[in-house]
């Protein structure tokens, strides 16, 4: 690799330019367009996710006290905060989304031999959503609570490599269960979700389509067993049942036949309630696959705090979806150069090195496998190593 790059040159020379086109192209991004284009607003958006840019002044006034190097990072024109507004304002968000998806299937074919911790040919998704709070009177469109304003990232988690395989912006009102419809369900896949996701006929659907699902049950769950499986009460297992839904609407809403497992966790002495439409997997599995979907929290929390996904540059719906998805490419991105490069260090330690490294003209493979970095990482983010790529 060329080392009169800068360290930001690199990082971009892993970006397939030629499918960014085609996106861009899909939906006239540089129709009419002279100096400012999609991939300028991209690498400008890029840059502020990986430096920790504040605003749109602060990205205009780093990127240009280096003029002479603007060039040989890709950038064409003058870079303005007015110029940067417009873009985010007027492009198309489906631009960035488009692309997204592209990296995320590159990233899935990197991560996709990858262990979670159960030994499961089938593909493991997690579902939920995080809620990223707003000021209502600068964003009157992200409706929410009366006096609150939020948008939600509804996000289908690849369990092998936690890659975002599907991700819905949405206002904050918009009910999770509500993006079950949305899916494309892949047969003989596990989705597993929390009880805000319980609707039995959205189930049922996902049931004839040959998908299974783990969600926890709810208290006032009406049902009827029609037989039990022996387990083994010392591995915190307490029951493993097989029912049949007994409310009006709910028996109307899911025929079939459903698998109620019931477990006690021997540390807090909390029992939990799966049920599930698989009755081929142990049901020390099922545990295991709902404890799984723990991996989605600490995605959101780790995005939340190393992305810039909680201040935006614009104030429009569609500078919020294009922010959010230049940083999930952002994200994406860092994960593919840690799998390319076959690197040990964590997520966190790269992006901590890019942050202060953009404009230096160095082997971004040695700047980052370098033995100084490798346990740079501070204490209080060990946790989230169980998420690393």
């Amino acid at each position: 690799m060329d080392t009169r790059q800068t360290i930001f040159s690199q990082v971009m020379d892993f970006v397939p330019t030629y499918e960014f086109n085609k996106c861009v192209k899909r939906y006239k991004g540089d129709y009419r367009v002279r100096n400012f284009t999609c991939w300028n607003q991209f690498l400008s958006l890029a840059f502020a996710q990986l430096t920790y840019r504040e605003s749109l002044r602060d990205i205009e006034s780093c990127l240009n006290s280096v003029p002479q190097k603007l060039y040989h990072m890709g950038f064409r024109g003058n870079i303005t905060r007015s110029t940067l507004a417009d873009a985010n304002e007027k492009r198309d968000w489906r631009i960035y989304a488009d692309f997204a998806q592209v990296l995320i299937s590159k990233a899935r074919a990197l991560y996709q031999n990858d262990e979670f911790g159960l030994e499961l040919d089938n593909t493991v998704y997690a579902l939920d959503s995080t809620t990223i709070d707003l000021c209502l009177s600068l964003f009157p469109w992200a409706k929410f609570r009366t006096h609150k304003g939020a948008v939600k990232m509804h996000t289908l988690l690849d369990l092998r490599g936690n890659i975002p395989t599907y991700i819905a912006i949405t206002p904050g009102n918009v009910h999770d269960v509500n993006i079950l419809d949305e899916l494309i369900p892949e047969p003989g896949a596990f989705y597993i979700m929390d009880r805000g996701y319980v609707d039995f006929s959205r189930l049922y659907r996902l049931t004839q389509d040959q998908v299974y699902f783990v969600t926890r049950g709810k208290i006032n769950l009406k049902f009827r067993r029609l037989y039990s499986n022996p387990v083994d009460k010392t591995t915190g297992l307490r029951s493993d049942q097989t029912i049949k839904l007994e409310g009006f609407y709910s028996r109307q809403e899911y025929p079939d036949k459903l698998r109620r497992v019931r477990y006690l966790d021997q540390e807090t002495g909390k029992y939990y309630t799966f049920l599930t439409n698989n009755f081929s997997v142990s049901p020390i599995v099922v545990t295991e696959l709902y404890r799984s979907r723990w991996q989605i929290e600490l995605f959101f929390k780790w995005i939340k705090q190393h992305l810039r996904i909680k201040a935006f540059y614009g104030t429009s719906f569609n500078a919020v979806k294009t922010q959010i998805w230049i940083a999930i490419s952002v994200y994406i991105l860092v994960a593919i150069i840690k799998k390319e490069l076959n690197l040990e260090i964590s997520l966190y330690s790269i992006l901590q090195i890019l942050s202060i490294t953009p404009f230096e003209q160095l082997s971004i493979k040695e700047v980052l496998s370098d033995s100084y970095y490798k346990n740079s990482e501070p204490d209080e983010n060990k946790q989230l190593l169980l998420i690393d790529l």
